[in-house]
């Protein structure tokens, strides 16, 4: 299948999700009082609120038309679609980025690793296409997981979350940040959706995980911009940590991340203590538990 084939097909079932979310209510449309055989919008409903005929809204729905930038941003409005799910729509009928499908950069520049390096204080990685890590700092890595022990390619951050027990429990809320992370790969594969890499990495997922599996079809996205997450550490207890992603310059598909933690604050604290350890301690696994050092 090609890449303007996979977008129609991957449109259509993001309209199709987002219609099945939406009542006849929220849309405005009044109750005709008869049995609905689908959940949701049916595709009529769809078509009347966007002003198009339904035969065109269903060939876009099925993947058969490619729909104009005007008449996806009308279905925009129509679905009462947020401001990353737009983005979605209008992104898959766009204009695909040059580089093909295998050619992925992983390699970090020198000057990026070296500005990963002097962050002692605060966790910081370097994200590539589809959520892999391509280069880390050391307080990152005594944070999540000691990345240098992972073969490349299980060096993924949705992988990790899903997969490894370890990284799993770190998150007090694994569920909530799980879906969001699937979420940011549905996103992120809106530029490269036939690449193969993106293909094995959900094909694992989905093997191993029902629960990807279910939200991998929800066809949830979002960009992935800042937040804020909670971690249990073993070593550092519970500590909340701010996020940010900043783009490179150099490479549209790689992203800083950079988590921090107000200071003065409690997990300010503990990320200090962490950081000291780190420059202490060669073997998180072998040293005991440390939480009394607030």
């Amino acid at each position: 299948m090609g890449t303007a084939d996979a977008q129609r097909n991957e449109l259509g079932e993001f309209l199709k999700a987002r219609r099945a979310e939406l009542t006849p209510a929220r849309a405005g449309l009044p109750d005709s009082g008869t049995l609905r055989r689908v959940p949701g919008l049916r595709r009529e409903e769809v078509a009347q609120l966007a002003a198009i005929s339904t035969d065109y809204y269903t060939r876009v729905e099925q993947g058969r038309l490619q729909a104009s930038t005007p008449v996806l941003t009308t279905l925009a409005r129509a679905l009462q679609l947020d401001e990353d799910q737009t983005a979605y729509v209008l992104g898959l009928a766009a204009k695909r980025r040059s580089r093909a499908p295998g050619q992925a950069a992983r390699r970090v520049r020198p000057q990026l690793q070296r500005l990963l390096d002097q962050l002692t204080d605060a966790p910081a990685l370097v994200l590539g296409r589809h959520m892999d890590i391509l280069a880390w700092n050391s307080l990152a890595a005594a944070l999540i997981k000691d990345f240098d022990a992972l073969p490349r390619p299980e060096c993924n951050y949705l992988r990790l979350a899903f997969i490894d027990p370890d990284v799993r429990r770190l998150f007090t809320d694994w569920k909530t940040t799980a879906r969001t992370c699937v979420a940011y790969l549905r996103m992120d594969a809106m530029q490269y959706p036939d690449d193969p890499r993106l293909a094995a990495l959900v094909g694992e997922l989905s093997v191993k995980d029902p629960d990807f599996r279910k939200w991998w079809a929800a066809h949830d996205v979002a960009h992935k911009t800042c937040g804020t997450k909670t971690l249990h550490h073993p070593v550092a207890g519970t500590l909340t940590v701010v996020w940010e992603m900043l783009g490179c310059a150099t490479d549209p598909d790689q992203q800083l991340m950079v988590m921090t933690a107000a200071p003065g604050s409690h997990s300010h604290d503990a990320l200090h203590f962490l950081a000291s350890w780190t420059r202490t301690t060669p073997s998180p696994a072998t040293t005991p538990d440390l939480r009394g050092h607030s």
